[in-house]
């Protein structure tokens, strides 16, 4: 399906087609919001959802299941749309494409494809859009990413560990009074590094935050020096040496999106100005006043601080560039600055290989799938809530294309989660094993946690880069699934119980 508009004195700014399936003529939708759920079409909660093609939506495709036949629509042209999600509760579910606007105008053709399956379920609809995404070069193998930079290749099979140097919360933040300020000198993480490292653990990525100069999330994009009471650029060098010393990876926590009020280098005109000629400023984290940073200014911005850490003598094996990957891409009306989506999608592409070339391992916060070419891991993946409960029957859908393509880390409590990242009353161990995934861990783990970290590191060296092709529920209530890998590995868990089996053939 094509959408031509030949604009004169009329513009046009939204279009809904093609026209959604019919509510209540198939028995599911299949969306991947987030991870993905299966949407029964009685369901009992009511959901309404806007999902942007490159933000919540991880892939810009969605589907339907009725009895053994399947059909799905894939959005070849996904950069200006969304999709609208209306269910009441009991439904029935529609799901309808929005195509927006360019800067104001429809600027191009969009295209949306209809795919239709005799038989099918929600498996064969992401292994459609998988091929979909090999054949138009998104999808790009972690055995590629590791040919172009082989420190990829050391996170195989290797906890994340995410320690915090410094936390400040200034007034105007909205955690202010709710998050304990805190700081850890540089020497003490790299004593604790050292002790890890005594304990067996023979590789791991080492994610410093809040090592700026007044920490978490403060004063981007002016963050340098290196936090002065946590030990400044002597302090950093040493925990840089000392994970280089014990085979570690050292990496550091950046952004380039939140425009900081306060810092030193901030300039109104910089920041993304809106439609109506607004330009927003809001007080949600740690560091206070900001504005949203036009992302056609973080490339020069980005070049500059690493270069300036480079000269410090702090040598990085990874960066991590803050919410890139999952914030959907902004326009910007600014006359001297006007960026579409795509071109916001651009300078962000821009920064994550500059990255590469300059630090080596790139990562962001999740994973929309626009990014897959140009990042190698990313914090984790989010099973889709609403009001604190799955939205929907959670299913692995991104795992389902891209599990050879990006490194995810987990958590890996066993203890029931109270929501978040995983359903609240699900272990974050499990569905870490279901997908095979990395371990976050923590610097000081305990003995279970080391562990627990341990199984997962030892089945992501079996099958990290190998294709899941399978998952399935073997129970009426969902609890109990398995999934299958290019090997014939399977993991099958059960959330009820809390039971997990690996078999992997021989």
């Amino acid at each position: 399906c094509t959408a031509v508009a030949i604009e004169g004195e009329t513009t046009l700014k939204e279009l809904q087609w093609p026209k959604a399936f019919t509510p209540g003529t198939t028995d599911a939708a299949v969306i991947p919001n987030r991870q993905g759920m299966l949407l029964p079409k009685d369901w009992p909660h009511e959901l309404t959802f806007n999902l942007s093609t490159h933000g919540q939506l991880y892939m810009p495709w969605w589907g339907h299941q009725h009895g053994d036949a399947a059909a799905m629509v894939i959005l070849e042209t996904p950069d200006d749309a969304t999709l609208r999600i209306e269910h009441p509760a009991n439904g029935p579910t529609q799901l309808q494409v929005r195509w927006l606007h360019q800067l104001g105008h429809w600027g191009y053709p969009r295209r949306a494809r209809l795919v239709f399956f005799e038989a099918g379920d929600y498996v064969t609809l992401a292994k459609r859009y998988r091929r979909h995404s090999i054949e138009t070069g998104l999808f790009v193998s972690l055995d590629e990413k590791i040919a172009r930079q082989p420190q990829v290749g050391q996170m195989i099979g290797a906890p994340v560990i995410g320690p915090d140097i410094s936390v400040t919360v200034q007034p105007e933040s909205s955690y202010y009074g709710k998050v304990p300020e805190k700081l850890t000198r540089f020497e003490e993480r790299a004593e604790q590094v050292r002790a890890l490292a005594a304990r067996g653990v023979e590789r791991a990525h080492i994610l410093v935050k809040g090592w700026g100069v007044r920490g978490y999330d403060n004063l981007h994009p002016d963050f340098l020096p290196p936090s002065p009471e946590a030990g400044g650029w002597e302090g950093m060098r040493a925990l840089s040496d000392a994970c280089r010393e014990v085979g570690f990876q050292f990496a550091i926590h950046d952004n380039y999106r939140d425009y900081y009020h306060d810092a030193p280098s901030f300039k109104k005109q910089y920041a993304v100005q809106h439609e109506n000629g607004d330009v927003w400023s809001y007080g949600q984290w740690y560091g206070g006043m900001q504005c949203d940073l036009c992302a056609s200014q973080a490339p020069g911005l980005f070049r500059r601080n690493l270069l300036a850490l480079e000269q410090g003598g702090v040598r990085m094996d990874g960066v991590y560039l803050d919410v890139f990957a999952i914030i959907a891409p902004e326009e910007c009306y600014h006359p001297d600055h006007p960026m579409t989506r795509r071109q916001c999608m651009a300078y962000r592409a821009e920064c994550f290989n500059l990255a590469r070339t300059r630090a080596g391992v790139i990562s962001s916060e999740e994973p929309s799938d626009w990014a897959v070419p140009h990042i190698d891991w990313v914090d984790h993946v989010h099973i889709a809530e609403a009001d604190g409960q799955p939205a929907g029957i959670p299913i692995p859908l991104f795992s389902l294309v891209y599990h050879d393509a990006m490194l995810v880390p987990w958590h890996t409590s066993n203890e029931p989660s109270a929501g978040g990242f995983v359903p609240k009353g699900d272990a974050p161990f499990l569905h870490a094993a279901l997908n095979a995934g990395l371990p976050w861990m923590s610097l000081i783990p305990d003995d279970d946690a080391l562990e627990r970290a341990q199984t997962l590191c030892d089945l992501h060296r079996r099958v990290g880069r190998l294709e899941m092709t399978r998952h399935e529920f073997l129970d009426a209530g969902h609890r109990r699934q398995r999934t299958t890998f290019a090997d014939g590995t399977t993991v099958t868990v059960d959330f009820e119980g809390g039971g997990l089996e690996i078999r992997r053939q021989p």
